[in-house]
């Protein structure tokens, strides 16, 4: 389908220096995560199989064995099914969040702050989100991550490892084929250590920060009081270029 193609195609706009082959072909993994992991809807949907050959296309990695299992699911189900699901397991449980500075701060000052921070990264590098998302969303900084590069572009990334961790955990749990897609995103990552893993036990257990002050600015966002956190309803997906591969190095204003 073209429009799907446009959104998995390198953005254009300014330009960013190229790099090799396997950081082009890491990038068109990050831009099929970011797509895979947003709201399934109408137009996603009719795309599965444009998403479907752009996976069986890649490379074999541990990270394409993952996505190939998981579109073999997505491309199966009835697109009700695939709403209901999302919903269930991104939307109404807090440990499966998409948003990933609750994992960090949960609801507290220094949230706040992030959000700001990440906001002013993605500027610094002229990129305008322009996805109606917080930009802690994670097909938002899976986009990012693979327009900028994997220095800066996958530092956000890298600094929430924890709760990447801790969601592909509490997916597991729930037997979610989403799994899949957090798994090959964590094949991508350097591996947790021994500390990250108490942490994330830590944080399963007790959960994050509770302080409900500091986040005027995201007030009407969604965001509920500390124990009854319920993440903003989805927005309008993360619109990304045609799937030409990552040489097209050009990225959106």
């Amino acid at each position: 389908m073209s429009t799907l193609r446009t959104r998995i195609r390198p953005t254009a706009g300014r330009r960013v220096r190229p790099g090799p082959e396997e950081t082009a072909q890491r990038a068109l993994l990050l831009r099929l995560l970011s797509l895979l992991l947003q709201y399934p809807d109408a137009e996603l949907t009719a795309g599965r199989p444009a998403l479907t050959a752009a996976v069986h296309a890649l490379p074999p990695s541990a990270a394409a064995d993952e996505l190939a299992s998981f579109t073999t699911w997505f491309a199966a189900q009835p697109a009700e099914t695939l709403e209901s699901h999302y919903v269930e397991v991104f939307d109404l449980r807090r440990k499966s969040s998409l948003y990933l500075t609750y994992y960090l701060h949960g609801d507290t000052r220094r949230r706040g702050m992030a959000l700001l921070t990440l906001a002013q990264t993605y500027r610094a590098a002229g990129w305008d989100a322009d996805s109606g998302e917080l930009p802690d969303h994670l097909p938002v900084v899976l986009e990012f991550a693979a327009l900028a590069g994997p220095r800066a572009g996958e530092a956000p990334l890298r600094r929430h490892r924890r709760g990447l961790v801790l969601i592909h955990h509490a997916l597991s749990e729930a037997r979610s084929p989403y799994a899949g897609p957090i798994a090959a995103l964590l094949s991508l990552l350097p591996p947790a250590g021994a500390a990250d893993l108490e942490a994330v036990a830590r944080l399963a257990a007790e959960g994050p920060p509770a302080e409900d002050v500091g986040l005027d600015p995201y007030r009407g966002t969604g965001f509920a009081p500390p124990g009854t956190f319920v993440p903003p309803r989805p927005a309008e997906p993360t619109l990304m270029p045609p799937l030409t591969g990552p040489m097209d190095t050009e990225t959106r204003r």
